[in-house]
């Protein structure tokens, strides 16, 4: 085990992280995506340093396969545009840059400072960078060129230990990011990690601190839970912890009013995390669905509004009050319509098919 320092104000030497050797930390170079090492080979051929961050170490290390490789290096946006023709910088208050090959999207950062607190915008260096992480476990850096693993929090310990830390004090780290509480429960949930009594009393607490969040956030945040593969896991913790009620207001009220329902809800989201792992190329509209389904059952007496109502109406009817049920998530109003049409039609409406709106035909000038 190796040991980095730093320098304190007086410019005496301080021990800031210890260093795990591939002897050590057991990651096999095999794991690593081939197009992320060849990011930090090119960020570092041009006197940058990099390396892969957060949750891909942090999978690494538990012995699963990451789904994305995000890397932090000291490059500035502008800069690591230049080095990378198949790049584009994204953000305005946070500037990223995403770096392409094919399908796949690489996550660049350049390091943050803390001078602004952990959720300022001032670029930094890498010991001010992991005092930005959230939780030990995502606070993880590691060198695909030298194999190692660098760690400032005692995040690899606390991997193995099973328990989710945060690294910011408790007493700050929700009010500067809200949403920081959703991803504890995720990690929590996700890789059988528990959250503390003192972590999840804070977030029972601060839950309300949701409540202003931007509905985009908590759309992005929601996907992120519906496209997991952990959904069921991940809302049964969100509802221990008060927290899905500001993702889900409707379903969360239904569940609390019907144990049928809230039992039919989560069956939904099981079967939901089978198609995710067996069919990971399926749509969103093919994933709402499990979210819309028993919510659509439960609404009316469908052999009689059959009678009633014409399909077209139902449809419109439906859909209209689907929209409001998923609230505040906004989905593309196209993924929503495949969801509410294949709910109908298990329900036994005979919907008529949506026709492909048909190509303008390209008239041709005149020869002389």
């Amino acid at each position: 085990m190796l040991v980095r320092y730093g320098t304190d104000a007086k410019g005496r030497p301080v021990k800031k992280a210890v260093v795990y050797t591939k002897e050590e930390h057991n990651i096999p170079l095999s794991a690593i995506d081939s197009d992320a090492i060849y990011i930090i080979n090119q960020l570092k051929n041009n006197g940058f340093d990099s390396y892969i961050v957060g949750g891909a170490v942090r999978d690494l290390i538990g012995k699963r396969k990451p789904k994305d490789f995000d890397i932090v290096t000291d490059a500035t946006p502008s800069r690591i545009k230049k080095i990378f023709r198949n790049s584009r910088i994204i953000g305005k208050r946070f500037r990223l840059v995403h770096i392409f090959f094919g399908e796949k999207i690489f996550e660049v950062s350049t390091f943050r400072s803390i001078c602004d607190g952990s959720v300022g915008n001032a670029f930094g260096n890498m010991d001010e960078d992991v005092m930005r992480r959230d939780f030990t476990l995502n606070a993880l850096y590691y060198d695909p060129l030298k194999e190692q693993v660098i760690d400032y929090v005692d995040g690899i310990n606390d991997i193995k230990k099973g328990v989710v830390t945060p690294v910011i004090p408790l007493d700050r780290i929700f009010i500067e990011d809200p949403v920081r509480m959703l991803r504890a429960v995720k990690y929590g949930a996700t890789t059988g990690c528990k959250l503390p009594r003192k972590l999840k009393k804070k977030i029972r607490e601060s839950a309300p601190l949701l409540s202003p969040v931007s509905p985009s956030r908590l759309t992005e945040e929601l996907l992120k839970i519906i496209n997991s593969g952990h959904s069921r896991n991940i809302v049964s913790a969100a509802l221990d912890t008060d927290l899905y009620i500001y993702l889900q207001p409707a379903a969360t009220g239904l569940m609390l009013e019907s144990k049928s329902y809230a039992k039919n809800y989560m069956e939904s989201l099981s079967q939901l995390d089978e198609l995710v792992k067996n069919k990971p190329e399926s749509k969103l509209g093919e994933r709402l669905y499990y979210i819309l389904k028993d919510f659509v059952a439960q609404l009316t007496d469908w052999t009689e509004e059959k009678k009633d109502s014409s399909a077209a109406e139902l449809y419109k009817r439906t859909w209209a009050i689907c929209r409001n049920f998923v609230l505040p998530m906004n989905p593309q109003r196209t993924e929503l319509d495949y969801a509410v049409r294949k709910v109908l039609v298990d329900l036994g409406i005979q919907l008529k098919k949506k026709q492909k709106p048909k190509r303008p035909v390209r008239k041709t000038g005149s020869q002389a």
